[in-house]
């Protein structure tokens, strides 16, 4: 299995050809025929990438992209438009969503597109390891391996997610700041 994609249009004939098309690629599609029904599935399922018409009644595809943007979901968004509304797929684009493809659909596009967005997927997981590694290091401005000093790295990792307030206390010159500091860099305190 490739993955999942979700499909939101209203027209049936495009939700049928971009099924075929992903079919044949071995994802498993979804569909949706209206923006609504597409939003509580992007939403409350996982997908890899989402495709969704810009021009469709009631909620349009600009919608559904500010509800998907709202509800935090991870999944690249690519825009169907039409003729007369690349202005707007560039603007969701400027908003927040992946890529756009044209109709009539060309099925080359189609697949460069998936295969980026499938990229960019990797990128975001392999920057969230990345993000967590860096966290566990950044601790490491202390240097050294002592009982004592591994005593204050381990205290510091339990204590510093908490918003408890912190004393740091010792003579001069014994590291307090890089206390402070490996607190700080460990917690969410950042904004602080």
């Amino acid at each position: 299995n490739m993955g999942k994609i979700l499909v939101i249009d209203d027209e049936r004939a495009i939700r049928r050809a971009l099924r075929e098309i992903l079919e044949f690629e071995e994802f498993e599609v979804d569909e949706a025929e209206n923006g609504k029904e597409g939003l509580k599935l992007a939403t409350t399922e996982h997908y890899d990438v989402i495709f969704c018409d810009i021009k469709m009644p009631e909620m349009d595809g600009m919608e559904v992209l500010d509800g998907i943007l709202l509800a935090k979901v991870e999944a690249p968004l690519i825009m169907i438009s039409g003729h007369g509304n690349i202005e707007t797929a560039v603007q969701a684009i400027k908003k927040g969503a992946f890529d756009f493809i044209e109709k009539p659909l060309d099925l080359n596009r189609i697949l460069v597109t998936i295969r980026n967005a499938k990229d960019r997927n990797v990128l975001i997981e392999e920057k969230k390891v990345l993000k967590k590694t860096v966290r566990k290091f950044k601790g490491g401005s202390i240097i050294g391996e002592t009982d004592g000093i591994n005593k204050i790295k381990e205290m510091i990792e339990k204590v510093a997610p908490s918003d408890a307030r912190v004393l740091v206390t010792g003579q001069n010159g014994t590291g307090k700041e890089l206390v402070a500091r490996s607190l700080h860099d460990l917690s969410d305190r950042k904004g602080a």
